[in-house]
């Protein structure tokens, strides 16, 4: 509450070089987005108050999770915007970051998404909820796609979100403070207002589309509205426990370690997956022949990339080694 209260009554500071309009509309890029995102979750079944029937969600639309998608596209800009309008070096260079980031791995964490809904039929959240609900874990989507969706969409969302391992955008040691390091008072607490509800909604996201949303166990179905609830905020919970735990246990990854997953392994794997979950959808046969195609395919790409590491090596053009700054001698 302190730092709440502090951050209200700081000093709100205005860089001389900085695009006035654009550096105070960036925050709110970035706030606005995280909280439109967790209307589409449906956080409970259905209750019925003085003979009317509604569902605990705030909004259900046809789009459905398109939704999710577009404002995770929108929150880019806020951190792109706050750098680049600072007018200083540090911050463009840490939203420059960002955005080669963000739309990295969004690139993955589409695939997924097209996968639950491939596997659904529907765009709605409800319907992805209600599709998962005829047997509990069983009929889970993390269980009926075959687990790999899951941690894939799993890490994608933590690069999105700029989480630790993935936190190179606020890299202090290189970049003083990332993006918003000109930022004060209450413009400055909106970013990580939004960084935090993001955890919070994406965490809400995961059980959704992977862990049956509110669904539990039947014999939690005797009190219908109130288990559903409880379910799903401890499920919530476990994903918020994983994001403070991956801060405390992992160190930052170097910028080219964080491309090179998402490029040669997130973005391949998805694809690769999608193909596999669209043809067993077909028929099972296609399914065992596009796994076939697939392991050829994955068996030349890897040899490719050994190929393109060892020429690196062998011009001593490695990125990242220490061994590559030259000696300097007194």
């Amino acid at each position: 509450m302190a730092d709440g209260i502090k951050l209200f009554f700081k000093e709100d500071l205005l860089p001389e070089r900085a695009d006035r309009l654009v550096f105070k509309l960036a925050p709110y890029l970035s706030i606005v987005p995280a909280l439109l995102a967790f209307s589409i979750v449906p956080i409970g079944g259905t209750v019925t108050i003085a003979g009317h029937s509604f569902e605990i969600q705030l909004a259900d639309p046809p789009i459905g999770i398109l939704l999710l998608v577009a404002m995770s596209s929108v929150s880019v800009y806020g951190v792109m915007l706050a750098g680049w309008s600072s007018g200083s070096k540090y911050p463009l260079l840490g939203s420059v970051r960002a955005s080669a980031q963000m739309i990295s791995y969004e690139a993955a964490l589409g695939m997924t998404v097209i996968m639950v809904v491939l596997l659904t039929g529907s765009l709605s959240t409800r319907a992805i909820v209600d599709s998962q609900a005829d047997t509990f874990f069983v009929s889970w989507n993390l269980v009926r796609l075959g687990f790999v969706p899951f941690f894939i969409f799993m890490i994608a969302i933590t690069a999105e979100l700029t989480r630790p391992p993935f936190d190179l955008v606020e890299a202090e040691q290189e970049l003083v403070g990332g993006f918003n390091t000109e930022y004060s008072s209450i413009r400055f607490a909106l970013f990580f207002l939004a960084e935090f509800m993001n955890v919070i909604t994406m965490s809400a996201i995961i059980v959704t589309l992977f862990l049956g949303g509110p669904d539990g166990p039947v014999f939690t179905h005797t009190l219908y509205w109130v288990w559903p609830i409880l379910w799903f905020l401890g499920k919530t919970l476990v994903f918020l426990f994983v994001y403070v735990w991956l801060r405390g246990a992992l160190p930052r990854l170097r910028y080219d370690q964080l491309m090179d997953l998402g490029w040669k392994v997130l973005i391949p794997l998805s694809l690769g997956w999608t193909l596999v979950v669209a043809a067993v959808m077909v028929g099972h046969w296609w399914g065992v022949a596009v796994v076939a195609a697939l392991a050829v395919g994955g068996g030349l790409l890897v040899r490719s990339i050994a190929v393109g590491k060892r020429r690196e090596e062998a011009t001593g053009d490695v990125v990242g080694r220490p061994d590559d700054v030259p000696e300097v001698r007194g």
